[in-house]
């Protein structure tokens, strides 16, 4: 034996012992049972490789689990993440890179004369006994994990790393592959260091930076991350394609997500602490060509103002709506498509109605916030707990102002109707492009003309534009095209109308913008648009009855933000989508 070696690394010379040993190890700690060792057996029986070998790439013991049974039967120190040097490692120009690389060995340190290496399989000889030979050094072996190994690989030795990067099936062998149908190895992976720590940084830095939405898409080359600010997806920096699986498992595991489960999709929840204070992730997981798309929705509960005013509805809006709020029952509804700030204003409302001598119950589909003192339901269509089912049960819990997540179907319709009928205020929300579009869709629905006019008291069309960076907006003359397009003249009282441009600079990220703001408008069904629905009139008949009355519509409402240096014409126009 060569004795610049340490005893140890080559002490085991029966390797079918060490593995029977190895085997009654895993058992005695809970890695698995007798009949996954025989069913590894086999395996190993008919290809040739080793126990401990068969055992991962099956999936049926963990890297982590084997590394550490390893370490225990060798009594050899197990390596961990922190151990692996930030710097060239110790006798590097004696070391080749490809030699390492294909022994799964790195030296860590130099320590009482001896090289420390880091083995992912302590039971080779040839690699101790070859670095030792290679160095002139004593070498002391410990136990490595695989995915930790391979990450400090990369990162000390990056030009290797990079080639590997440039071939997927390389970096997929020298993790172990294959992944894809390995949900007990992919757990593994995900619980290791560099994947927590690669899933940390994208979801604080989300937090950090004020995202509203996470995107993790998989595709043939690279995996995209990209971030939603202010309703703009902006793209990050990718995460290397090999970690694909091992950070859609990571993800999966935090929300308690089924992570073998990669056919049909799935939703859950995450609840963190960053920066401090706990903060709520709803996640989405969808299967697609290449793996799963993840989206995080972040839920920071401290970065969402349930104010009118930060909301950017004008006061003559949050007048109506207030004094809609403020009846004893009927039907208030909120309008706009997917993104529209519908659910912080409902949010925003039943705040302002909550006290001690009101009980309120909302039914959602998902809980975006939880609010202090409202009882809040989630609808889970799964188990048959559906908007209609729910809205029947909770009527007899004595409630005096009801929150529908959304009105989808007739039946969920006339249950509202019937609950405001009976003396509770009912707020919703329907899919509709104005507020007078909602009256013809409930009719569409198949809602009587008597029932609607009878309970609804108000409803509230918004859509979100973004704000301008006040750091570095500038000013100048509105082009005599879009003076003329918009009239802006009208509403400059003569005089040359002056619009805001975005800019960028550091505080809105380059983008011009920061933050978005509300623009809305609200029509109160008075006897002449009751004359109107019950003569089956359309929307547009209807909006100009309203318009008539002193509603201001959406388009009108985002023009005087514009012309008062909130927002830009292009926001109007993009998020409205008016015709001229």
């Amino acid at each position: 034996m060569d004795t610049n070696v340490t005893a140890a690394v080559l002490a085991p010379a029966e390797p079918g012992s060490v593995m029977d040993r190895l085997a009654a190890l895993l058992m005695a700690r809970g890695c698995c049972d007798a009949k996954t060792i025989e069913r590894a057996r086999r395996v190993s029986a008919e290809t040739g490789q080793r126990l401990d070998v068969v055992l991962t790439q099956l999936g049926l013991v963990g890297e982590r689990a084997l590394a550490e049974a390893l370490a225990a039967l060798l009594a050899l120190p197990l390596a961990t993440a922190a151990r692996y040097p930030e710097l060239p490692p110790p006798c590097a120009s004696s070391l080749s890179v490809k030699f390492l690389r294909s022994a799964r060995a790195v030296p860590v340190a130099l320590e009482d004369g001896a090289l420390v290496l880091a083995a992912a399989d302590p039971l080779d000889p040839f690699a101790p006994a070859a670095v030792a030979a290679a160095t002139g050094h004593r070498v002391a072996l410990e136990v490595a994990v695989p995915i930790e190994l391979d990450a400090a690989f990369d990162r000390l030795y990056p030009a290797d790393g990079a080639k590997a990067a440039e071939d997927p099936d390389a970096v997929q062998a020298a993790a172990g592959e294959p992944l894809e149908e390995d949900a007990e190895r992919l757990k593994d992976l995900a619980s290791e260091a560099p994947v927590i720590r690669l899933v940390n940084q994208i979801i604080a830095r989300a937090v950090e930076t004020k995202a509203s939405d996470i995107h993790i898409e998989p595709f043939e080359d690279r995996l995209r991350v990209r971030y939603r600010y202010d309703g703009v997806l902006h793209e990050m920096e990718s995460p290397p394609v090999a970690l694909t699986a091992a950070i859609t498992s990571r993800i999966k595991i935090m929300a308690k997500l089924d992570i073998a489960e990669r056919r049909l999709p799935q939703d859950g929840r995450i609840k963190l602490a960053v920066r401090g204070h706990e903060i709520d992730f709803r996640v989405s997981c969808v299967p697609a060509l290449h793996g799963e798309t993840v989206v995080l929705r972040v839920l920071d509960r401290t970065a969402v103002a349930f104010d009118y005013a930060q909301l950017g509805l004008p006061p003559a809006v949050v007048a109506r709506l207030g004094a809609a709020l403020d009846l004893p029952n009927g039907i208030v509804l909120v309008t706009g498509p997917t993104g529209s700030g519908k659910t912080t204003t409902l949010y925003t409302g039943l705040l302002a109605l909550n006290a001690v001598t009101r009980k309120i119950i909302t039914v959602e589909d998902p809980i975006e916030f939880q609010l202090r003192g409202i009882n809040q339901i989630q609808v889970k269509p799964q188990i048959g707990l559906d908007f209609a089912g729910l809205l029947r049960s909770i009527l007899r819990q004595d409630p005096d102002v009801i929150m529908v997540g959304e009105i989808r179907d007739l039946e969920t319709a006339q249950i509202a109707v019937q609950a405001a009928l009976t003396g509770h205020l009912v707020l919703s929300t329907v899919h509709t492009n104005s507020a007078a579009a909602t009256i013809t869709r409930l009719r569409d629905m198949g809602l009587e003309d008597y029932l609607l006019t009878a309970v609804l008291r108000g409803v509230l069309g918004q859509r979100l534009v973004r704000r301008l960076c006040t750091a570095c907006r500038r000013q100048a003359e509105a082009p005599p095209e879009l003076v003329r397009r918009f009239r802006l003249d009208a509403r400059s009282d003569g005089q040359t109308p002056l619009l805001w441009h975005p800019v960028g600079c550091p505080q809105c990220r380059g983008t011009g913008y920061r933050g978005r703001q509300a623009v809305a408008e609200f029509l109160v069904p008075d006897e002449a648009i009751e004359r109107l629905i019950f003569a089956r009139a359309d929307h547009v008949e209807i909006e100009r009855a309203a318009v008539a009355t002193g509603m201001v519509t959406m388009f009108e409402a985002g023009l005087a933000a514009a012309l008062a240096g909130t927002t830009t014409i292009e926001e109007v126009v993009r998020s409205i989508r008016a015709e001229a």
